[in-house]
C-alpha cells in the first residue's frame, strides 16, 4: 500500500516485511546449536578412534565454530539463507545424530526386543544366549512359564520342592489326556497329607527351544490351581539359578 506525500504526490516505498520475532529466532538458534552438539557427541561415540586427544577436540570445536559463524553470517544476509533454512539444518543435524548414536550403540539396541519381551513377559521363556533361557519373576514373587505338552500350551509354576512335574486335572483334561484310563498309584506327602497321582508320558515336552521326548509327568488326582514344573525337568538341564529376580535355565544338547 502506498500513500501521497506532499503536493507533488510523491510515493513512499512500502516498508519491508518484518523479520521473525526475536524469541522464536533465539529458540531456533538454540535448537540448531543443540542439534549440532548432539551430532558432534554422537559422531564421537560412533567413531571413538577419530577423537582421542585434546588437540582432536580443539579441531572439532574450531570446525563447529566455523559452521556456526557461516550460519550466522548467512542468516544476517537474509537473502541466501532464511530462518527456515536454519530449522531444516537443525532437523537434519538431529537426524544424523540419531543415526550416529544408533550406529554407536548398535550392540545395545540389538537387545531391545529381548528386554521388551522380559518386561512384558506373559509366560514364554526368553532366549538370552546360546542354550540359555530366562524366566522373569512374576507378580507373586515366583516363576511361572508356559510349556508345550504334546503341542498344547500349559502354564507351570516352577517348584524346586516338587520331585515330579505335575499336571493339574484341568490341564490334563484340556490337553486330551484320557482321564478314565489313569491309575493313581503314585503317593506323595503334601502339606495337606498324602497326595496321589497317576503317571502319564508326554510324547513331547517343550520349554522354549528345550525339547524332551517321552517325558514322564504326574497327573494329580486332586484339583490344583496350576501345574507344577518340578525337579524331574530341572534335573535334565545343565544348570538353573535365580539371579536379579530372573530364573536362568541353561541346557545341554539333550534329545
Amino acid at each position: 500500500m502506498t500513500q501521497d506525500n506532499g503536493p507533488w504526490g510523491r510515493r513512499t516505498p512500502e516498508p519491508a516485511p518484518p523479520g521473525p520475532p526475536a524469541r522464536p529466532r533465539m529458540l531456533l538458534w538454540l535448537a540448531f546449536l543443540g542439534a549440532l552438539a548432539a551430532l558432534i557427541l554422537a559422531l564421537a561415540h560412533a567413531f571413538p578412534e577419530a577423537v582421542r586427544s585434546g588437540e582432536d577436540w580443539a579441531a572439532v570445536a574450531r570446525a563447529a565454530g566455523f559452521v556456526v559463524l557461516i550460519a550466522a553470517g548467512a542468516l544476517r544476509a537474509g537473502q541466501l539463507f532464511r530462518p527456515e533454512h536454519l530449522r531444516y539444518a537443525a532437523v537434519w543435524a538431529a537426524i544424523i545424530a540419531v543415526l550416529a548414536l544408533g550406529f554407536a550403540y548398535r550392540g545395545e539396541l540389538a537387545g531391545v526386543g529381548q528386554h521388551l519381551k522380559l518386561a512384558f513377559n506373559v509366560g514364554d521363556p526368553v532366549v538370552t544366549g546360546e542354550h540359555e533361557l530366562v524366566v522373569p519373576q512374576d507378580a507373586e514373587g515366583g516363576y511361572s512359564l508356559v510349556a508345550n505338552v504334546n503341542g498344547q500350551r500349559v502354564r507351570f509354576v516352577v517348584d524346586t520342592g516338587a520331585t515330579e512335574t505335575v499336571l493339574s486335572p484341568d490341564d490334563a483334561r484340556r490337553i486330551g489326556v484320557d482321564m478314565a484310563s489313569l491309575r493313581y498309584v503314585e503317593e506323595a506327602e503334601t502339606a495337606n497329607g498324602p497326595g496321589y497321582g497317576a503317571p502319564y508320558v508326554a510324547d513331547r515336552f517343550e520349554v522354549g527351544p528345550i525339547s524332551l521326548s517321552a517325558f514322564k509327568l504326574t497327573v494329580n488326582r486332586e484339583p490344583l490351581s496350576t501345574s507344577l514344573l518340578g525337579v524331574s525337568f530341572l534335573s535334565r538341564l545343565e544348570s538353573f539359578q535365580v539371579h536379579d529376580r530372573k530364573l536362568i535355565l541353561r541346557w545341554r544338547n539333550a534329545d
